[in-house]
């Protein structure tokens, strides 16, 4: 390309349009022209002035890319080029490789009295010597809280994010190792120190199409209170104070679990229907919920499916002072935040778990777990600590 460039400026061709048409940049076909020693008009036509003799002009020799590794020899050449002033880009020409190569290696090679090419071998050799020490089976703390977070339920990346939060980068771990040491690596494998069963929790094997979901019937306390009625600023996660709630149903179908999460916060609360999920006792439990929430905390709308278990809902918002409304037929989506902690419930209550036999100390326990473990769309703080940030700001408002 060099040879390109100075025999198209040879025959007339601008600067530009030599660089151009060898596809190299303005600045490296002005630096060959000028180490050929060729002089150029002024103006936007260019060219050089006087004759150029191809064969009197010597360029410097410029290997080849190698494709490989920087060795020794580079480095080498690399030391000597840099004492003399040369620039990264002229480096990285004579070498044949790209100038970011060149940058990276004078970055990571050099120490308090600058770049030398025996220190910066011995690093890179260092560097790529395998196998390296695993950071989780290096560092017994680390290890300990990674094992400690997932002990909770936190998934890999919830437990990652939390350790950056607390400790700083520098004393964190990323996802991708922890999922490497759960469920790839063999001999010290986290899996063999965990208290629960499954480090993770399971999804959704399949999903059905919603052209086979059956219609919807008359849901006469649904007309008039449609999602699309429900406020904007319920769609806006900024106001805190609309929440979202469903049945998660036991065995048989014969008992149930409320929940209900704040949109904002993420905050959850549950409460175990044992025996029945009829629309009086959820409306009853529904009540005794809210009661027992602090003033500062509000419920200002609630937005629910359209399962008949909130039949008795107008009654309901009526005593409350609580706008309810309801989603689209089959339409989960529209619930995002409880449908996503509905997930994360069934990694303590699986489908086909009888919620007579629960305790309500057991749904409390899940309850705090699930309120204290960090979210990553919350920049890994917990439900508890936004919700707590809302009832300090309720305070002092």
């Amino acid at each position: 390309m060099r040879l390109q460039v100075l025999d198209l400026v040879g025959q007339g061709m601008s600067a530009i349009a030599a660089c151009r048409r060898a596809g190299v940049s303005q600045d490296l076909g002005g630096r060959w022209i000028r180490e050929a020693g060729i002089s150029l008009a002024r103006g936007h036509n260019g060219g050089m002035t006087g004759a150029y003799v191809a064969q009197a002009v010597e360029f410097p020799q410029v290997r080849p890319s190698h494709g490989a590794r920087l060795d020794l020899a580079d480095r080498t050449l690399i030391h000597v080029y840099w004492s003399q002033g040369r620039s990264m880009r002229q480096i990285a020409a004579e070498l044949g490789v790209a100038p970011s190569t060149i940058c990276r290696e004078i970055a990571r090679g050099s120490t308090a009295v600058g770049y030398r090419a025996p220190t910066a071998q011995e690093r890179a050799d260092r560097m790529r010597a395998r196998p390296k020490p695993r950071k989780l089976d290096a560092d017994p703390l680390l290890r300990a809280r990674v094992i400690e977070g997932l002990n909770a339920g936190w998934s890999p990346e919830q437990v990652s994010g939390r350790l950056e939060r607390w400790w700083g980068k520098e004393a964190a771990v990323s996802h991708e190792t922890i999922y490497q040491a759960l469920y790839v690596q063999g001999a010290g494998s986290l899996r063999h120190e965990l208290e629960v069963a499954s480090a993770l929790r399971s999804g959704r094997k399949g999903r059905k199409p919603r052209s086979k979901l059956p219609a919807r019937g008359n849901r006469p306390w649904v007309t008039g209170h449609e999602i699309t009625t429900r406020p904007p600023e319920a769609d806006d996660r900024a106001v805190p104070g609309h929440w979202e709630g469903d049945l998660i149903i036991g065995a048989g179908g014969a008992n149930a679990v409320i929940t209900l999460v704040e949109r904002r916060s993420r905050t959850l609360l549950m409460s175990r229907l044992p025996t029945d999920h009829d629309s009086a006792t959820v409306a009853e439990a529904l009540a005794g919920l809210i009661a027992g929430l602090p003033d500062q905390v509000q419920i200002t709308t609630l937005t629910w499916d359209q399962g008949t278990e909130m039949a008795q809902s107008p009654g309901f918002a009526m005593a409350s002072h609580i706008d309810v409304f309801f989603c689209d037929p089959h339409s989960p989506w529209q619930r995002p935040t409880n449908e996503n902690t509905n997930g994360l419930i069934r990694q303590y209550f699986p489908k086909g778990t009888d919620f007579s036999q629960i305790t309500d100390e057991q749904i409390a326990q899940v309850q705090d777990l699930l309120n204290d473990r960090p979210r990553k769309v919350l920049g890994y703080a917990t439900p508890r600590e936004i919700l707590f940030e809302q009832f300090t700001v309720a305070l002092t408002d």
